[in-house]
C-alpha cells in the first residue's frame, strides 16, 4: 500500500495573546507575556494560584446566533480557529462538505462554567427546569468537535481525542494517520480549551501550580528555572488544516511544513509523575516513524510547563537522545499552559517562526536549573535554518506524543 505524504497548508490560533496566528506569533515573537491575575481564581477558597492566561474579549457576533447557541467558549475559539486555517488554505465550500475533509478536535474536560451554573440549580432541588434544550448539546463530550463541524458543513469523519495536555498533538497525529493511510484527503485538527477556576484547582491539588508569582504575573511560568514552581493555566484553540501532498499540489496551495513522524505511547508507572525514559522512547519512535536519526533534528520545542519533576524527566531525556547542541526551547513562558490547545499552538507559533528562520527562546528563563541537565536552552532569539522539528506533549495519566515536521 502506498502511503500519502501529508502538509500543513492552513493554521488558525485563538491564545492569550488574541485572535488570529498573526497576534499569536507576535505575542512570541516579541516576547511578551500573556499571564494575567485571575480574580475567579482568589475568590476560591483555599485556591493558592490565581494567575492564568485568559483569552481577549472577542467579537461573537462574528458567529451567527442560531450556530453559538449550542456552543461554549472553547467551541467559540475552535470555530474561529478553523476559519481562520480554511480561509489560509484557501478551502472551498465544495471541498469542505465533500466527505474527503475531516475533523479531530477535542478539550481537557468540559466547559467548567456550565458545570457549574447546572449544579448550582440542579443540586438543592434535584430539578431541571432552569435547563434549556440547548444544555445537553454543550455537556456532551466532543460537543466542540461536534458545533464546529455542524457549523462548517463537514461531512468527513470526526475524532475527539481525549488525552488532556496530549490532545492536540495526538489529534494532529490521528489526522495525519487518516491521510497518510487515504481515508481523508484533508483533516482540520487540533485542540481547544477555556479556563474556569477548577481547571486551575486540578493542578494545584497535586501541587503543581504555580503560586509564588499571584503579584507578578507575568513572571511566571517559568520552564527549566531554578525559580519554577509549576503550571500556569490558560485558555484558546489551535487548529491547522492537514492535507495530502498531491491534493495540495494539485489545487496549488501553499504548503507550510509536512508531517513526517507521530508517536503516542503510554506511561503506566504513575499517573501523575512524568517518566523520563518513556518520553524518550515516544520520541524515538516517532523518529523510526519519520526514518530518521537524532542528528537530523534541527530544533525541539518542549512541552516543559515549568513543574520541577516534569522539566527534569524531559530534559534528561532530551539529553540521553540527542546532541547537547541541539537548541530548545518552551513557549508556555509566553503562553501559559493551554492544556489540551497547547500542543497545537505551539506548532503553530514553531512554524510562523520558521518562516523567517527565526527559533524563539523561553520567556522567563533566567537561570537554568542544573538538575535540567546540559542541553542547549535558548535563552536569546536567533537565526537558523531548520529543516527537520520536533514538538512533544505529555498529560497527566502517563500519556506521551511526539510529533516530526519538516520544513519545505
Amino acid at each position: 500500500m502506498q502511503l500519502n505524504r501529508v502538509v500543513v497548508t492552513g493554521m488558525g490560533a485563538v491564545s492569550p495573546f488574541g485572535e488570529g496566528v498573526c497576534s499569536l506569533h507576535a505575542g512570541i515573537a516579541e516576547m511578551r507575556s500573556a499571564i494575567t491575575h485571575m480574580e475567579r481564581a482568589q475568590e476560591v477558597q483555599d485556591m493558592r494560584s490565581h494567575v492564568a492566561g485568559l483569552v481577549p474579549e472577542l467579537d461573537m457576533k462574528a458567529i451567527p446566533r442560531k450556530d453559538r447557541r449550542t456552543m461554549t467558549d472553547m467551541g467559540v475559539f475552535a470555530l474561529l480557529s478553523a476559519k481562520e486555517a480554511l480561509s489560509m488554505a484557501g478551502i472551498t465550500e465544495d471541498e469542505l462538505t465533500s466527505g474527503r475533509l475531516g475533523m479531530a478536535l477535542s478539550c481537557t474536560t468540559n466547559c467548567g462554567e456550565l458545570i457549574e451554573e447546572f449544579f448550582t440549580h440542579y443540586l438543592p432541588e434535584k430539578t431541571l427546569d432552569h435547563c434549556k434544550s440547548t444544555t445537553f448539546f454543550k455537556f456532551m463530550g466532543h460537543a466542540a468537535v461536534s458545533s464546529v463541524a455542524q457549523t462548517l458543513g463537514v461531512t468527513g469523519r470526526i475524532l475527539a481525542p481525549a488525552a488532556a495536555c496530549a490532545t492536540s498533538t495526538q489529534s494532529i497525529g490521528l489526522g495525519y494517520e487518516a491521510i497518510l493511510l487515504g481515508q481523508q484527503d484533508m483533516m482540520i485538527c487540533g485542540g481547544t480549551e477555556e479556563i474556569h477556576p477548577l481547571s486551575i484547582a486540578s493542578f494545584d491539588f497535586i501541587n503543581a501550580a504555580s503560586t509564588k508569582f499571584n503579584n507578578a504575573p507575568q513572571d511566571t511560568p517559568r520552564p527549566f528555572d531554578v525559580e519554577r514552581d509549576g503550571v500556569v493555566c490558560a485558555e484558546g484553540a489551535g487548529l491547522l488544516l492537514l492535507e495530502s501532498y498531491d491534493h495540495a499540489i494539485k489545487r496549488g496551495a501553499k504548503i507550510l511544513a509536512e508531517i513526517v513522524g507521530f508517536s503516542t505511547l503510554s506511561s503506566p508507572k504513575n499517573p501523575a509523575n512524568p517518566d523520563s525514559h518513556a518520553i524518550k522512547l515516544c520520541m524515538e519512535e516517532a523518529l523510526r516513524q519519520a526514518g530518521l536519526l537524532p542528528e537530523d533534528i534541527d530544533y525541539l520545542n518542549a512541552h516543559a510547563t515549568g513543574t520541577s519533576a516534569g522539566d527534569i524527566a524531559e530534559s534528561k531525556a532530551i539529553e540521553e537522545l540527542f546532541d547537547t547542541n541541539l537548541p530548545v526551547s518552551s513557549f508556555k513562558g509566553h503562553l501559559g499552559h493551554t492544556l489540551a490547545a497547547s500542543g497545537a499552538l505551539e506548532t503553530i507559533a514553531t512554524i510562523s517562526g520558521l518562516q523567517n528562520d527565526m527559533l524563539y527562546p523561553t520567556r522567563n528563563l533566567e537561570q537554568i536549573d542544573p538538575e535540567c541537565g546540559s542541553i542547549n536552552l535558548l535563552t536569546k532569539t536567533c537565526k537558523a535554518s531548520v529543516t527537520y522539528f520536533l514538538k512533544n506533549s505529555f498529560a497527566l495519566g502517563g500519556i506521551n506524543a511526539s510529533l516530526i515536521l519538516r520544513r519545505l
